[in-house]
């Protein structure tokens, strides 16, 4: 019976071991936590960008890992691409911005 037990607690162990490991961030993949992190950071800059009315939503790409935001596609002044990094700047959990916008 005490065999068994140190088996099954080793066994546990290891389980737990593999899920954490699992879960942890890698410099090119992000942790699960850091995922949720990020997908909020995206909604924020998106909504913030909707809510500004000289920018268009739909023309500008958002994609966030590890805090650091870029933003790609198109706009139709340099004004845009301007206004576009400020708002993405002035986003709570924002550490960077990496500005790719095009003007048309």
């Amino acid at each position: 019976m005490g065999k068994r037990h140190r088996t099954l607690s080793f066994l546990v162990c290891i389980l737990l071991v593999t899920v954490f490991f699992g879960c942890a961030s890698t410099p090119t993949r992000e942790g699960t936590g850091e995922y949720v992190d990020d997908s909020a950071i995206t909604t924020k800059v998106k909504a913030a960008i909707f809510n500004d009315p000289s920018l268009k939503v739909f023309q500008i790409n958002v994609e966030t890992f590890k805090g650091a935001v870029q933003l790609s596609g198109f706009v139709d002044s340099a004004q845009s691409v301007k206004k576009a990094g400020e708002v993405a700047r002035g986003v709570g959990g924002v550490k960077s911005v990496k500005n790719n916008l095009i003007v048309k």
